[in-house]
């Protein structure tokens, strides 16, 4: 059975309902990433930070699976699926996808502020100031933010040099690290694009492109991959 190995991003948790991660003036949702997603903001206003992720947290259960992610778990019964994601939301899960690697964290962790190792499910849509690790320190959201390392990311890089068919979904690829793993695929696999706005990249490898949003164009990727399976 051949590896797929799947890039996703904002994109496609957006036909769902998502909000992508920022617009141009640098706002999340109204809020100054800054103040919500960097270490320093959290210094700064924990309680806020918290809040900010309870109220992404709540949208995200609020929210379904679309027929992107559906179609990515039904090609489980042809290909070793790997999906590598970007966002922090569960929706690949809630589909039935079985491996997924959340480059960015999970809306639906929290870690220790002292011990990074600790991390936590979170029941329902709530993390408050005074939920502590077994050590005694303040629970975080578990989320890569800005100035942060990417934990997972040589994780990543490996299934993406184990690549028979590289699929990017819903990102522009202008987000990096995890842009920069479609460099890491082997030179004879197969690169799919599916995205509103294809972004320019240079390849020597030929790219399958399909210009769509993420549940029209995961449906032509499946008949495409039919005949690479």
């Amino acid at each position: 059975m051949k590896k797929l190995v799947v890039l996703s991003g904002a994109g496609i948790s957006a036909e769902s309902g998502i909000p992508t991660f920022r617009d141009a003036d640098g706002l999340w949702e109204g809020y100054d990433v800054m103040e919500v997603a960097t270490p320093e903001g959290w210094h700064k206003n924990p309680a806020l930070v918290l809040d900010f992720y309870n109220q992404r947290r709540k949208r995200a259960l609020e929210v379904r699976p679309n027929r992107g992610h559906e179609i990515l778990h039904e090609l489980e019964k042809m290909f070793e699926v790997v999906i590598v994601t970007q966002n922090v939301d569960n929706l690949h899960e809630r589909a039935g996808s079985s491996n997924v690697i959340h480059l960015h964290g999970s809306l639906f962790e929290s870690r220790s502020t002292r011990d990074e190792r600790l991390v936590y499910p979170i029941e329902g849509w709530e993390l408050k100031m005074g939920d502590l690790c077994e050590q005694g320190f303040q629970l975080r959201p578990n989320i890569v933010w800005f100035g942060e390392m990417v934990p997972l990311m040589e994780v990543a890089a490996r299934q993406a040099r184990e690549a028979d068919i590289f699929l990017v979904v819903g990102t522009s690829m202008a987000v990096y690290p995890a842009a920069g793993l479609i460099d890491y695929v082997p030179y004879d696999s197969p690169r799919i694009i599916v995205d509103p706005r294809i972004p320019d990249l240079r390849s020597v490898s030929p790219i399958h492109k399909f210009e769509e949003k993420a549940s029209v164009g995961m449906q032509k990727v499946h008949d495409l991959l039919v005949t690479l399976a």
